[in-house]
């Protein structure tokens, strides 16, 4: 079953650029299908793996982090070539 996962973190506190840097390169080089925009950044793939990846990233962004939120959607199908229709 693939999935599509939308992602927002957003860091309560200065200096967070470096924690989210780091937390989307890791995505970058997971060979999952990764994309990117000003406000969100959506990970495409089959559920355990892209579940797996994220237990673990989430955690070491959110112990590099000392205050932060994240808002996650998640949509059983894979949405990468989603294009509107209007």
């Amino acid at each position: 079953m693939n999935i599509s996962v939308e992602l927002t973190l957003s860091p309560l506190q200065d200096n967070f650029e470096r924690p989210i840097i780091n937390f989307i390169k890791v995505l970058r080089a997971s060979g999952l299908r990764i994309m990117e925009n000003p406000l969100s950044t959506q990970v495409y793939g089959p559920y355990d793996v892209v579940m797996d990846l994220l237990q673990t990233e989430l955690k070491e962004v959110f112990e590099a982090m000392d205050q932060g939120l994240l808002f996650m959607k998640i949509v059983k199908t894979d949405r990468s070539l989603y294009e509107p229709h209007f």
